[in-house]
């Protein structure tokens, strides 16, 4: 389970709108492929050296905010039931630098590849 796409980008605006002061920031949306709505209550997961550093939720807009992150290599896996999960590896968090990292998820829709009973029908 893949990630159908997601974008990566230094935050240029210098007056976000959640302006906190801190450093080592990121945040992003998280939204449906099919739709383009906002994903709520989405765990995203930070992981450094293989060690679980921060878990947030997306709020009902889909965006996640992370702050005071260590520099480093990061792992982030974004997880909801009835989604597949996303895995961006290889983030870069650097020292006095935010990040913005917007994911599109794709619905886990499982269920639809069972075959129906009209497929063994003669019709």
């Amino acid at each position: 389970m893949g990630i159908l796409g997601f974008s990566v980008a230094h935050a240029t605006d210098p007056n976000p709108p959640d302006v906190t002061g801190k450093k080592n920031d990121i945040n992003g949306s998280v939204i449906q492929v099919e739709n383009k709505r906002p994903v709520k209550e989405v765990n995203v997961t930070a992981y450094l050296d293989s060690k679980k550093e921060k878990v947030v939720s997306s709020d009902e807009t889909g965006n996640y905010a992370f702050d005071d992150l260590k520099p480093g290599t990061y792992k982030f896996v974004f997880e909801k039931i009835g989604f597949k999960k996303v895995v961006k590896e290889k983030v870069v968090i650097k020292t006095d630098e935010s990040f913005q990292l917007n994911i599109e998820m794709i619905a886990n829709n499982d269920y639809d590849l069972a075959p129906t009973p009209l497929h063994f029908s003669d019709l």
